[in-house]
């Protein structure tokens, strides 16, 4: 499914934390208006849709793909 930038806003700014991967960097959100463009341009693609994958991990929200993220805040079994 396909999520535009004010669908997507809508979802993210009730997070408290949003954890944004693009590349080989991610970065950490702690949703405001004061920084909803910041997390938007991280968010959605070129296309300006959301980025996939998006994990829902409860009260974090995880976006887009990058390896240090990902073993960083998903837990798997060992």
């Amino acid at each position: 499914m396909k999520i535009d930038s004010d669908a997507a806003w809508q979802m993210l700014k009730k997070r408290p934390t949003l954890i944004i991967g693009r590349g080989k960097k991610y970065a950490e959100f702690e949703p405001d208006e004061k920084n909803r463009e910041a997390i938007l341009k991280a968010a959605l693609g070129r296309t300006g849709n959301l980025r996939a994958p998006a994990l829902d991990m409860g009260d974090k929200l995880i976006i887009g793909f990058n390896q240090d993220m990902y073993a960083k805040f998903i837990q798997t079994p060992d």
